[in-house]
């Protein structure tokens, strides 16, 4: 009898726990995605100055794109542990 009860509590203690991991995850790959762009792009200008604004314009791109996946898997964790 205990066990029935006890088991549908800890299945949502752990999808909360999963929720607060990807929570944390996702900035974090966020953070070091758009930092190793912008490492490579002050590389890539270095390089070739007469290429700046290709460059720059595309690394913003890139860091856009990323963020908006990881607000995106922000969002799916706050839903999952929420819901």
């Amino acid at each position: 009898m205990l066990q029935e009860i006890s088991e549908p509590a800890a299945a949502a203690y752990m999808a909360k726990m999963g929720a607060a991991l990807g929570a944390g995850l996702a900035p974090l790959g966020a953070g070091l995605g758009i930092g190793r762009i912008g490492g490579q792009a002050n590389e890539a200008i270095a390089r070739q100055p007469e290429a700046t604004a290709d460059i720059r314009g595309a690394s913003i791109l890139f860091a856009a794109l990323i963020e908006g996946v990881a607000l995106f898997a922000v969002v799916v964790t706050l839903l999952v542990a929420l819901g």
